[in-house]
């Protein structure tokens, strides 16, 4: 049984394991048979999910969305997650949480489950704008400084161009403003850019000026941060995409109980490699301006 749970984690269709079980002389494995399987490990996954945390300066949140069955209709849910960068200078998985939607309440009920499970000296939160999470982020952990993801935000840019050729060139743009040598530098191309398109894209410049600005927080950081912190990329290339290439197999979750199992066994597989990296993913010494 656990032989087959392990394979449901690693993203064996039902009827992949089904045919592995046949070559032992186990016949009709049935999807519930599987389910019970998997349903061993909640113990475990649920000891993870709960598990003490600590300081953790960096903070990077994000969401993404599954199908699962609820009141009876199959809906899209969202998993909240979130990874941090302590004094051991690596990367952890600190949580995750499946809720129905990334509404203030529910975005807000995971920030504080981390906080009453130990963190605390948090400086600086990475995430996209999203509204719900905004507010949570304010209320929960107000005292950090926030950046907005860069990646999101120039995506977001091309969908206020007017025309395909500005929406051709706006990313470009907006690269060269994530990649000037300091805040100045930054803020200055910031404003050039603006009043190029005051005349011809009123609207866009609008946007640009409001926006922008809160993507430049991490030239607040030392320069070898900077990379790692531009974006919440890190958070969506690790802890999003591989659960994503395990559950594209399932479609539709039964249940709650079954997509948060699911997600929380890969990401305790993420956690632990990165627990065992020997290089560091964040160095503390490098605090230079």
């Amino acid at each position: 049984m656990l032989a087959v749970a392990e394979m449901y984690i690693k993203g064996v269709s039902t009827r992949e394991v089904e045919a592995v079980m046949r070559e032992f002389g186990i016949e009709s494995l049935s999807s519930s048979q599987v389910s019970r399987a998997t349903k061993m490990l909640d113990e475990e996954l649920q000891a993870w999910r709960d598990r003490p945390l600590g300081e953790i300066k960096y903070l990077i949140l994000d969401a993404r969305y599954e199908k699962m069955r609820y009141g009876g209709i199959v809906r899209d849910v969202a998993v909240l997650s979130a990874i941090g960068i302590g004094p051991d200078e690596r990367r952890r998985v600190l949580g995750v949480s499946v809720a129905l939607s990334e509404a203030e309440v529910h975005w807000r009920a995971f920030l504080e489950s981390l906080v009453a499970r130990g963190l605390r000296g948090v400086e600086f939160i990475v995430s996209d704008d999203h509204s719900g999470l905004r507010a949570a982020r304010r209320a929960v952990l107000g005292g950090a400084t926030w950046q907005r993801c860069q990646f999101h935000l120039a995506r977001n840019a091309i969908h206020h161009a007017p025309n395909v050729e500005i929406r051709k060139r706006i990313g470009r743009q907006l690269k060269s403003i994530w990649t000037a040598d300091d805040l100045a530098k930054a803020e200055t191309a910031l404003a050039e850019l603006v009043a190029s398109y005051r005349d011809t894209a009123s609207k866009l410049a609008d946007w640009l000026e409001k926006n922008v600005p809160e993507a430049l927080a991490v030239f607040t950081l030392p320069e070898h941060h900077r990379k790692r912190l531009r974006t919440s990329n890190p958070i969506e290339r690790s802890v999003q995409q591989e659960p994503k290439r395990r559950t594209v197999k399932v479609r539709v979750f039964p249940s709650q109980d079954a997509l948060l199992r699911l997600v929380s066994a890969v990401l305790v597989e993420i956690d632990e490699k990165w627990a065992s990296d020997t290089k560091a993913y964040i160095k503390w010494e490098c605090q230079d301006a």
